[in-house]
């Protein structure tokens, strides 16, 4: 077809081009550019290959391939982010000022550095902080010592900072525990539920909160109810079961946040693993009263009772029992931190296996825990210290990149908000893969190569193919 006769065509008739994605990708002379990062390599974000696509029609058995469809779109992409907790904060103004900024440049810069566009932050003290607080005095009930003051030392700075230094940045909040006296246990920690008594000052815990960061500059895109509702933990911790956490959202929470002007305000429910997460997604959103106000369901990577087995199929199962729900990954790190492994290339493979699964089987977004922690995993009360995407040894100053900032980056600095995942499947096990379309049009494949030996396989489209050289132990993001 001659471009003249495909202008008047499309002049006539531009739905036309959505069925026709092979003949506009070849006339447009598609290439792909592929960007690299390996172990044992210098690659990282390198542009390593740019291949052009020819004519491929039916591939054979023994070649490998990773197939796209541009034509066949699913979930909207949210985006990608971390967690700003007083561990991180704490850790960021211990670091010289050159180092804050490159920090600050390697998470929210779209071209230096990764683009995060999601922040993650705690709601009174949380495990990744180096004291247990509340933001109310013993026994005020009526909240009227409500007073942030904690946070404006080092974790409001360090997001005034980030909002500055990012774009699009849609801040959300959780709480691990609300205050003592409001609890059966009468403690922050060790679990314990929240006294009925107190279902509604509790809730108007939340408006409190968003007030007052907003009052600091900070706007509050949403919250979750409860960070890990069903973990007895030894630091901050709150259990509900499903039926009470829906009637607090839908008698409590929802109605407050409404009252209080903020009804615009995104709540995520669950916000814990995926083995239990049917269940309680199919408890809130079955119930009308209660997901009229539900954004969305979190959900963590963490494995306690599954043996190992990360349990994608749940994910699958609530998104497709409730497909216009929104799947937010909200938590989730390699834990047991051990300063001789922060360069163990496994600890990026696992972010970029999960987050491929979780993707493909309904994932809006994700959202990693600390954006940084100290030479020590921490530093945390509660003694669970953990990996972060990059570490401050604070006796040098110096800053340590683990390849978890690599395998996260091939994801968010080259996916738009407002994306659209598209189908991508790999004929070997060897390859995992996912891909999106942009709202700019641009094609983006993502393709992870966890095992010890190099693959070249073809990138094939509507019976055109681009090859491409997949390193061993290397991500690969593909721009077309």
């Amino acid at each position: 077809m001659s471009f003249r006769i495909l202008l008047f065509a499309l002049i006539l008739n531009p739905d036309w081009i959505a069925g026709q994605s092979n003949i506009v990708f070849h006339i447009m002379g598609k290439q792909a550019r592929v960007y690299t990062t390996a172990q044992n390599t210098d690659n990282k974000f390198s542009l390593t290959q740019t291949s052009s696509f020819i004519s491929k029609a039916q591939p054979f058995e023994n070649e490998v391939i990773v197939f796209i469809d541009p034509d066949k779109t699913f979930q909207t992409y949210f985006g990608i982010g971390g967690a700003v907790t007083d561990a991180s904060a704490e850790t960021f103004y211990k670091l010289s000022k050159e180092k804050q900024k490159e920090i600050l440049s390697a998470y929210f810069d779209k071209v230096k550095g990764i683009g995060y566009n999601i922040l993650r932050t705690n709601i009174n003290s949380c495990d990744f902080s180096s004291d247990t607080y509340t933001y109310v005095r013993e026994g005020d009930k009526d909240l009227k010592t409500f007073d942030i003051s904690h946070d404006q030392k080092y974790k409001i700075p360090l997001l005034k900072e980030a909002f500055s230094a990012g774009s699009q940045i849609r801040l959300f909040a959780s709480p691990w525990s609300p205050p003592a006296f409001m609890k059966d246990n009468n403690d922050m920690l060790h679990g314990g539920k929240l006294k009925r008594e107190f279902y509604q000052a509790w809730a108007n815990y939340y408006p409190k909160f968003i007030k007052a960061y907003e009052k600091q500059g900070l706007p509050i895109w949403g919250i979750s109810i409860q960070n890990e509702p069903m973990a007895t933990q030894r630091w901050e911790s709150c259990i509900y079961s499903g039926e009470e956490e829906r009637d607090f959202l839908k008698n409590h929470l929802g109605p407050t946040l409404a009252r209080s002007g903020l009804a615009n305000k995104k709540i995520i429910g669950w916000d814990h693993n995926r083995d239990l997460m049917y269940q309680r997604a199919s408890t809130l959103l079955n119930d009308p009263a209660a997901s009229k106000f539900l954004w969305g369901i979190g959900f963590h990577w963490y494995e306690p009772w599954s043996g190992g087995d990360p349990m994608y199929e749940n994910l699958k199962l609530v998104h497709e029992s409730f497909p216009h729900t929104n799947l937010l990954f909200t938590e989730g790190c390699k834990e047991s931190f051990d300063f001789n492994k922060l360069n163990d290339w496994k600890l990026g493979e696992k972010y970029a296996s999960n987050m491929m699964h979780d993707f493909n089987n309904g994932m809006v977004g994700f959202t990693d825990w600390n954006i940084l922690l100290d030479e020590t995993g921490g530093p945390n009360h509660a003694g669970n210290f953990c990996f972060a995407p990059i570490h401050a040894n604070t006796q040098t100053g110096d800053l340590i990149y683990t390849n978890e900032y690599y395998y996260i980056g091939h994801f968010s600095k080259y996916l738009q908000p407002g994306a659209k995942r598209i189908v991508s499947s790999a004929s070997r096990s060897q390859l995992t893969t996912t891909a999106f379309i942009n709202p700019d049009g641009k094609v983006i494949v993502i393709v992870m190569n966890a095992s010890d030996q190099g693959t070249d396989y073809y990138l094939w489209n509507h019976e055109q193919a681009a090859k491409i050289s997949s390193p061993a132990r290397s991500i690969q993001t593909i721009v077309l």
